[in-house]
């Protein structure tokens, strides 16, 4: 699974918010804010209390990237 949060980013900068400035008004760890800078997983609940915090949809803080698997065959 791949997680992108520069929508999130993005968003922050748009409405001229600090990362530190989100962390406070979510409560969310120093931890789990490097987690989302290097696009690990978080909880639910954290993202559902960013979309609170900046009034908006799931959708418009993370998108989904599907990771293409190889796959071997035996044959050859």
């Amino acid at each position: 699974m791949a997680f992108d949060y520069s929508k999130l980013w993005k968003l922050l900068e748009e409405k001229k918010m600090y990362k530190e400035d989100l962390r406070i008004d979510t409560g969310m760890s120093s931890a789990t804010l490097a987690k989302l800078g290097k696009n690990e997983i978080v909880s639910m609940d954290v993202l559902g209390r960013i979309c609170e915090s900046l009034k908006c949809d799931v959708g418009d803080i993370v998108s989904y990237l599907v990771e293409e698997k190889l796959e071997q065959s035996d044959e050859y």
